[in-house]
């Protein structure tokens, strides 16, 4: 038996792997899917690109990070005991590196190692480990970029270009012996700083000042500068290669010399194992789902409330997109929220495609026609909706009040909110919550570090000060402006899962817990034992008030919202009866007898006979007056009623003159001149020119039929395995066609050309090959040119050529396929194994 030739390339690694493995690659950097590569060695180039291979160190944990920043400054290739020693170092330095911490790294570094190579970022043998190019250029020290390890350079690299005599002055300075070999001379100093023994003696003999010198600059940034005439222990270190200088006023300390200080420690603080995440307080699972189930509900009934706010036109949109300050102020005012909580309301119910821009000229927000359909829903599919919205939205209103890069206020559904990194960080912080013990509330600091741990090229500095969420959908404490977009993000995710009722009192609830696992309908069969039941009463009183007790079933709760005004809301909502609400209801079309009838059905008290009577007064007096178009007339077939009138002083600016004993002209427009009676106190009714009632329902004004927003996705989407396998299977039937061994014929011109080549026959030697092929059932190699003009190269197994087509087994699209003959550019055949 032959031993395996270790692989000398990345592509021939990835040739050495399953079709598992490669599938898990492209699943980790899907990327590297679009479009599919033609064979392994381009599948290999483009998972070396820069954007690439970026992309893929923003995706791992902070160890496996570190682990790849270790190789960074190891050798090139290192072995896997030198990459162990970078993490945990060599045991000499005063005890500060305890055996806990070396042990865990000893057990986390294989899981690390095997990411990083999973995500084709490391490959070779553990006795060979070698980082991909592009991941060490961007890893590795340099002035522009310093090293994420704070280590410098090499002695080699950072003496390149130094003269011999300046070398030899080194040399002469540290005691090792003369050399006139520069490279012998470099090599000489850095095994004078690699060795233990003889470097402490060299720091031994240091003044106590180059040491406080080397203490700056050990943990990085390696840099400082210099003046033309250094201090004595800067003098005392330049003279001795402790620093190598860069420019005329920089030096470094070299990497060596920087690792024997650190006692072989490449990080500081490696952390091999995730923060842990500490728990606020341990709730009753029951106490936190009926939480969460109030707040659910809260949620609805919030957002039917902007719904019925805008529902007959909303406000106007700004010219640049979105709400003015002004109107998202009056908002909140209706909603009886804060400013920040109005705008995620408004954001949530866009997002949920409930509403939108109507299109008009006077272009303002309204429902959309979805809006209905939603209201129509049980509760709980209603909530399901609005919070799968939510997961996905890339709107993060958390940025109204804000300003973008060039200084421009964001408004609430303006242009500028969508963040593709917020479905993201939403799934993660949730992800957190669900690994928790049921009814367990996080502590949003450790949540953050357990964040930035998962993801630290994608997160920023630690918070100077514990940011704790607060209501409002911002931060309190000095640390939240400190923090990174994604930072800020999960403390959003915080406020917001909290009103909407995927958390209760801090921890998740069973509802949102069975959301994310299993899906909207086990969400709503879960939540719908929670919400209360709709009622269909409500209890009049004297005070002409009526108190609904709960929620109301849709048709009451319109009906009510018309005829009475809301006076106060909570647990129960207190409904206020007054003249102009019951006129409201008379100009919406109702009759008295139907008010009266509409009451006594739905209160479970007696009707109070104060609200009676103003039922039967307000109707009794409306429409007494009409008012149709002159501009604009008053008619009354009571002419003392149009002479008390014409006295009244208010009336003087309306500008009224009398037409006939029952009719009153007017200067004023229809709908000013009706707002002006009924505020003298009089109860007109509009007019049509037939000398109809005019009946003014409540206005529904819709948008045209529109889609909720398409989240931006960050990134390519995860491909599915069905794309996987496909993908696989034509990445390794183009590699099988283009490293394949071929048959060569030295007379005939079917000998393959250079590498990449399509092959070239003539038709005859074409159709005798495939015919051949066919009648043995061996593999060719096919060059093919489709109708577009697109030239490939396939792997075929030929099963019948007849009729001026070859049909064969296609191995790179894993299917049974039929070529036309006149489109085969050649073919070649394989040659067997090991010939």
């Amino acid at each position: 038996m032959g031993t395996t030739t270790p692989p000398r390339t990345l592509a021939e690694a990835l040739r050495a792997r399953g079709d598992d493995s490669l599938a898990g690659l492209l699943r980790a950097r899907p990327d590297l899917l679009n479009p599919v590569p033609n064979d392994i060695t381009q599948l290999a180039t483009r998972a070396g690109t820069r954007a690439s291979v970026v992309r893929a160190l923003e995706h791992l944990d902070r160890f496996a990070l570190q682990t790849a920043e270790a190789l960074a400054v190891a050798p090139d290739p290192a072995p896997y005991d030198t990459l162990l020693s970078l993490l945990t170092g060599d045991g000499l330095d005063d005890g500060e590196q305890h055996d806990d911490a070396g042990a865990a790294i000893t057990a986390a570094l294989p899981g690390a190692l095997a990411t990083l190579r999973e995500q084709a970022l490391v490959w070779g043998e553990d006795d060979r480990l070698r980082l991909v190019r592009t991941a060490r250029e961007l890893l590795a020290p340099s002035p522009q970029h310093p090293s994420p390890t704070g280590l410098g350079p090499t002695v080699a690299e950072a003496t390149a270009g130094m003269s011999p005599g300046r070398l030899q002055e080194i040399l002469t300075a540290t005691g090792l012996p003369a050399t006139h070999d520069p490279v012998s001379a470099v090599a000489a100093l850095s095994a004078l700083f690699t060795d233990r023994t003889r470097m402490a003696e060299l720091l031994d003999s240091a003044p106590v000042e180059a040491l406080s010198v080397l203490d700056r600059l050990v943990w990085g940034p390696p840099y400082g500068e210099v003046t033309p005439n250094p201090t004595p222990p800067v003098k005392w270190l330049r003279d001795r290669g402790l620093l190598l200088p860069v420019s005329t006023r920089t030096v470094v300390l070299p990497r060596e010399a920087a690792l024997h200080l650190r006692a072989g420690r490449a990080h500081r603080v490696p952390e091999p194992v995730p923060p842990a995440l500490a728990a606020v307080a341990e709730r009753d699972p029951q106490a936190v789902d009926r939480a969460a189930a109030g707040q659910a509900f809260t949620a609805l009934a919030t957002v039917e409330e902007l719904l019925k706010l805008w529902n007959g036109g909303g406000p106007t949109i700004l010219r640049a997109g979105g709400l003015s300050v002004r109107e998202l102020k009056r908002t909140a005012t209706a909603l009886d929220v804060p400013e920040p909580i109005a705008a995620f309301w408004v954001e949530l119910a866009y997002g949920a495609g409930l509403l939108a821009s109507d299109g008009e000229t006077d272009e303002r927000y309204a429902p959309t026609p979805a809006s209905d359909e939603w209201l129509d829903l049980p509760a709980a599919d209603r909530w399901t909706h609005l919070a799968t919205a939510w997961l996905a939205a890339t709107r993060t209103p958390g940025l109204v009040g804000g300003q973008d890069a060039k200084g421009r206020a964001l408004s609430a559904l303006g242009p500028e909110l969508d963040r593709s990194a917020a479905p993201d960080v939403r799934r993660r912080v949730l992800a957190l919550f669900a690994g928790l013990p049921p009814g367990t509330a996080p502590d949003p600091e450790t949540l953050l570090r357990r964040l930035r741990w998962e993801r630290p090229l994608r997160g920023g500095p630690a918070p100077a000060a514990p940011a704790a969420p607060s209501p409002g959908g911002t931060t309190s404490g000095g640390g939240a402006e400190g923090t990174d977009l994604r930072s800020r993000l999960a403390l959003w995710t915080l406020n917001e899962a909290e009103l909407l009722g995927i958390t209760g009192r801090g921890a998740l609830s069973s509802q949102a817990r069975a959301l994310l696992e299993e899906g909207e309908k086990a969400a709503a069969v879960r939540l719908a034992p929670l919400l209360p039941e709709p009622l269909d009463h409500v209890l009049l009183q004297a005070d002409l008030t009526a108190v609904a007790p709960g929620p109301l079933e849709r048709p009451l709760a319109d009906m009510l919202s018309v005829l009475a005004d809301v006076e106060s809301k909570g647990g129960a909502t207190v409904y206020r009866f007054t003249p102009g609400s019951v006129r409201r209801a008379l100009d919406a079309g109702r009759a008295a007898t139907d008010l009266h009838a509409f009451l006594a059905a739905h209160s479970r008290t007696p009707v109070p006979q104060p609200l009676s009577y103003l039922i039967d007064d307000v109707a009794r007096r409306h429409g007494h007056l009409r008012i149709g178009a002159a501009s604009a007339y008053v008619r009354c077939d009571d002419e003392a009623v149009l002479n008390e009138i014409l006295a009244d002083r208010r009336s003087t600016g309306l500008r009224l003159r009398r037409l006939a004993p029952t009719v009153l002209a007017s200067q004023a427009d229809p709908g000013p001149l009706l707002e002006a009676l009924r505020d003298m106190g009089y109860a007109p009714a509009a007019e049509s020119a037939d000398g109809d009632v005019l009946i003014t329902r409540a206005g529904a004004r819709r948008t045209p039929p529109r889609t909720p927003p398409v989240p931006v996705p960050e990134g390519p989407p995860v491909p599915d395995d069905t794309l996987l396998g496909a993908a696989v299977r034509a990445i390794r039937a183009g590699d099988t066609a283009a490293t394949v061994a071929r048959k060569e014929t030295p007379d005939s011109p079917s000998s393959p050309g250079p590498s990449g080549a399509l092959p070239r026959t003539t038709p005859a030697e074409t159709l005798a090959t495939v015919q051949a092929a066919a009648m043995t059932g061996a593999t060719v190699w096919i060059g093919y040119v489709n109708a577009d003009g697109a030239a490939s190269q396939r792997v075929i197994a030929p099963v019948r050529v007849e009729g001026g087509f070859v049909t064969a087994y296609d191995h790179t699209a894993d299917e049974i396929r039929t070529y036309p003959l006149h489109r085969i550019t050649g073919v070649a055949e394989l040659a067997e194994e090991g010939t």
